[in-house]
């Protein structure tokens, strides 16, 4: 794709044999770390540009874009996904939680402040990406073992931790049942 240009509902798409071709935006409607917005995209622009680069989220990292480390990883309607491989029109009428959306205004999530506790948290390049399966999971399995921690985090690479203290921070976390 050569350049992308707004017409008022319509983008401008140049490919690489010269002809140009004219393609229709989707209207969605989605509700993010609980605003809701009325969105205008293209049909092929991902959930993680959608975040990133249209509405500034930015602790959403932006690693392999192929579904492969994790670093992308927001909930939505409750679940894990990998924004890279979710397409923003596929978001229409859902639910996104992203780690922006966690903290409740300055006090940090207790997920948060159990990775800071444990030094989980190294670069902090995969720590959202982390932090967010980790939610995933304990929302729906408030008591995990280490083998579901473990496969829980097991599509989140880290290369600075070992993950021994990413298990112990999900691990502290998982005795109290968390309302958020």
């Amino acid at each position: 794709m050569a350049f992308l240009r707004g017409l008022g509902g319509y983008f401008l798409r140049g490919n690489f044999s010269g002809k140009d071709e004219l393609m229709k935006l989707v209207q969605i409607k989605t509700t993010i770390n609980g605003k809701e917005y009325d969105l205008e995209v293209r049909p092929n622009m991902t959930l993680l540009d959608l975040l990133r680069d249209e509405l500034g989220l930015t602790g959403t990292k932006r690693g392999c874009e192929v579904g492969e480390c994790g670093a992308c990883t927001v909930l939505l309607n409750g679940q894990a996904v990998n924004s890279c491989l979710v397409l923003a029109p596929q978001v229409n009428g859902q639910e996104i939680l992203t780690i922006e959306g966690l903290a409740d205004g300055e006090k940090l999530h207790p997920l948060q402040e159990s990775f800071l506790d444990h030094d989980a948290v190294h670069c902090g390049f995969c720590s959202p990406g982390m932090v967010m399966s980790a939610k995933a999971l304990i929302d729906c399995t408030p008591n995990p073992s280490e083998s579901e921690i473990r496969t829980a985090i097991a599509g989140n690479l880290c290369r600075c931790s070992g993950y021994q203290q990413i298990v112990d921070a999900i691990k502290e976390v998982k005795v109290e049942k968390r309302e958020t």
